[in-house]
């Protein structure tokens, strides 16, 4: 199997398990090899409630510094929109680097998983 394949079927079985409520929300990664953006996503009502990306960040930091960056704005923008309970999922992506940078800047800010 190529990489895409592989990466499908891991997202289809995370898929099964994760889900978002009103009470909490689903926190969705997107990695590219340039970029890494995040949303905080209510999946009852279709609804995207907070997103942040590494192009909002003007600082020029390393890939898993961004990464912890863009996980804190989320976070902060989350605590303004009174969101603190949410569920993580990494559409597929290994828990390791800026994954996990973000997701360990998002904690830091106030969110709780």
């Amino acid at each position: 199997m190529d990489k895409i394949k592989q990466r499908q079927r891991r997202i289809s079985k995370i898929a099964k398990t994760v889900k978002g409520t009103v009470d909490r929300p689903r926190v969705v990664v997107h990695r590219t090899n340039s970029h890494i953006y995040a949303q905080i996503i209510d999946d009852v009502n279709h609804k995207t409630l907070v997103t942040a990306t590494d192009l909002e960040v003007t600082k020029k930091l390393k890939p898993v510094e961004l990464a912890k960056e863009v996980g804190t704005l989320l976070g902060e923008k989350a605590v303004k929109a009174n969101l603190t309970k949410v569920v993580f999922d990494r559409r597929g992506f290994k828990y390791h680097g800026r994954v996990k940078a973000l997701a360990d800047g998002a904690r830091e800010a106030g969110l709780q998983f």
